[in-house]
């Protein structure tokens, strides 16, 4: 079990972000190397299905494509990716054996009901994995934004002194902000070949 060693500097994280279109089939997702000193030093990429339940596997397996021993904590923009994919962190962190931080910038009060409307037919699987991610926990950062976290393998209080570390401007870390930027320019240029 790694643990985050925020005193070093050098520490590697993985960033996952994602792109897609409303009436896209799968999402691109486009994940970063990079340290607490924004050297990049690695991509994977991946996909996962619109509405589906197949994100959890297909991060587990990127970080696997990377084949690397030296990447400290996994980043992630929230844990409800690709229109109600929802990413079980739990069993990432059990598989990985890394600290998961999901952090997003909007607040929320529920998903409950749009969960019902989006899967009127099915929605029991959805609505239990949604509510086995627990609540958030809102943390301040030294730039006066806030950030909303789930975490599995770390503080609230470590994954604050991390971000506060990697956020150069705003509430987005700029693993994430990267991560993000290479998804939507790959999901652009497949779509316009």
């Amino acid at each position: 079990m790694k643990t985050l060693h925020l005193e070093k500097n050098g520490i590697r994280g993985l960033a996952i972000s994602e792109s897609f279109a409303q009436e896209s089939e799968k999402s691109i997702l486009a994940g970063i190397v990079m340290s607490n000193e924004f050297l990049i030093d690695g991509f994977v990429f991946g996909s996962a299905t619109i509405k589906g339940d197949d994100i959890t596997a297909e991060i587990i397996s990127m970080f696997e494509k990377l084949n690397r021993d030296d990447i400290s904590f996994l980043l992630l923009p929230g844990t409800i990716l690709s229109m109600y994919n929802i990413v079980n962190i739990e069993k990432i962190h059990e598989h990985l054996q890394i600290p998961i931080i999901a952090a997003s910038t909007q607040d929320s009060s529920g998903l409950i009901d749009s969960i019902k409307y989006h899967f009127p037919s099915n929605y029991e699987n959805k609505l239990k994995q949604y509510k086995n991610l627990g609540p958030r926990e809102k943390i301040l950062l030294e730039t006066k934004n806030e950030l909303f976290l789930r975490v599995r393998g770390c503080s609230i209080q470590e994954c604050n002194v991390l971000l506060n570390k990697i956020i150069i401007q705003g509430a987005i870390p700029e693993h994430l902000r990267v991560s993000q930027s290479l998804a939507k320019t790959i999901f652009k240029s497949n779509l316009s070949q």
